[in-house]
């Protein structure tokens, strides 16, 4: 089963249930289901920041296990996490790996892998 993360809950959902619960999953190879993409919304965002101890681990396995991880791109603009105009984004100051995007270009990147279910925390 294919599943893909939409971290979009306000408060610390990414770096608790992610760092606390579905990495150390994922760094160990029992989380039981193949992570094709995470997408994070608002705070959720700051995890992936170069320098963050949950964002390097997250993209040393992104890079092992071919996860998409993706910003939304008005919240990176937001966040100094972003350069460019909504629609047309890079990341900046992110761990490597990041794309910064909208919906649109979430669903085009998953399309040649698609999830069995996306699951919004």
């Amino acid at each position: 089963m294919k599943v893909a993360y939409v971290f979009s809950t306000s408060g610390h959902t990414a770096s608790y249930k992610l760092g606390q619960m579905i990495l150390p999953q994922l760094e160990e190879d029992r989380h039981g289901a193949e992570v094709v993409g995470m997408m994070f919304f608002d705070d959720n965002t700051y995890v992936l920041r170069s320098g963050d101890p949950l964002g390097e681990r997250m993209a040393t396995v992104a890079a092992d296990q071919n996860i998409l991880l993706m910003l939304c791109d008005r919240c990176a603009l937001e966040r100094g996490l972003a350069q460019g105009e909504p629609g047309s984004c890079s990341s900046t100051g992110t761990v490597p790996g990041v794309e910064v995007d909208c919906f649109p270009d979430l669903y085009a990147a998953l399309a040649g892998n698609p999830p069995d279910h996306i699951i919004t925390l």
